[in-house]
């Protein structure tokens, strides 16, 4: 077994683009390799099926350490031909019987590579959704800046499912502020099209119903020129460029202003 690791980790070392081999501790990259290759033998040593156990916990590991796929296959193709030589190597397989020990190899190694593929799939999935969900309640959130005055930056692209997450943080917060004026901050905002600025009116039309006044602001030239182009009618909005030419804005509609003090 120790002859098989050696050789898939040297081959594995070479592939490009794969930062694993290069970056990770030596330690580190023996024992992902050790968990790999008692993956690769637990239905061959134990039974028919793989271990269920090990290879949530291998998914789970991999995915952690950024394997992709093309490596998580190229890891079982390198593993099975590199087992498949020695095993000719040491004369255990004979020339004359290759046709039935690829046999036999195909119904250990495909099998096994399905295995590991969907387990795979499914943790990268499911890590993928928790990323997606922390980034949406991290980018929706309403801030209180100034007392009445509060601002929601917006980052990354806008869909109808994080439309209404959108919506339900910046009614609820409004409230829970006693907000008089919100910003809604688009800087982070890569594109603006129908649908995102129609997103964006219907929640400057909600903030109006519970007696606030919402402000957008973060309006690059590039997107500027986007809402012209497509005839998206923003009339009724207060919109600034910069958030801090919106916090002035806002200062005045509370009736405040920034002054500078006198040096002591």
């Amino acid at each position: 077994m120790d002859e098989i690791i050696d050789q898939w980790q040297e081959q594995m070392q070479e592939e490009k683009g794969e930062l694993f081999f290069q970056y990770m501790s030596s330690e580190v990259v023996d024992k992902t390799s050790r968990q790999f290759a008692e993956l690769m033998t637990s239905n061959l040593l134990e039974s028919e099926t793989i271990n269920e156990e090990k290879l949530t916990d291998f998914a789970e590991k991999v995915v952690r350490f950024s394997w992709s796929i093309k490596f998580v296959n190229k890891a079982i193709d390198r593993f099975g031909q590199i087992a498949f030589n020695i095993l000719i190597e040491e004369k255990v397989i004979h020339t004359s019987e290759i046709k039935a020990y690829m046999d036999i190899y195909f119904e250990w190694i495909n099998p096994l590579r399905d295995s590991i593929v969907e387990a795979y799939s499914i943790e990268w999935e499911r890590t993928v959704n928790l990323q997606k969900i922390a980034l949406q309640e991290l980018s929706a959130s309403l801030i209180p800046v100034f007392e009445k005055i509060s601002v929601m930056p917006l980052v990354g692209t806008i869909d109808t499912e994080r439309a209404k997450l959108i919506m339900e943080n910046l009614l609820e917060g409004v409230v829970k502020q006693r907000s008089e004026v919100v910003l809604l901050d688009i800087t982070g905002v890569p594109v603006v099209d129908t649908m995102v600025a129609h997103h964006i009116i219907q929640a400057a039309d909600a903030v109006r119903l519970i007696g606030a006044k919402c402000m957008l602001v973060g309006i690059r030239p590039e997107i500027a020129q986007t809402i012209v182009t497509l005839g998206i009618d923003l009339n009724d909005f207060t919109t600034t460029s910069t958030l801090q030419r919106g916090m002035q804005e806002a200062l005045k509609l509370t009736n405040r202003k920034i002054v500078e003090g006198e040096s002591l």
